[in-house]
């Protein structure tokens, strides 16, 4: 019967671990030079223009 490779489990999270803080520690960075608000990321912003124009839309659509 095979042994299971305890090691390379092991190494696998602590390179997603890794990866993660310096995640955390990338988007941290960003909030510090970007004040507040003005911290989003640009995927955020672009959703965030985009409920706007369709909520204008649904908007116009609705007045009797």
């Amino acid at each position: 019967m095979a042994k299971t490779n305890f090691s390379y489990e092991k190494r696998q999270r602590e390179l997603e671990k890794k990866r993660k803080a310096e995640e955390k520690a990338k988007r941290k960075a960003e909030a510090k030079n970007h004040p507040q608000g003005e911290g989003m990321t640009e995927e955020a912003s672009n959703d965030a223009e985009g409920d706007t124009e369709v909520n204008a839309d649904a908007q116009e659509t609705q007045t009797p």
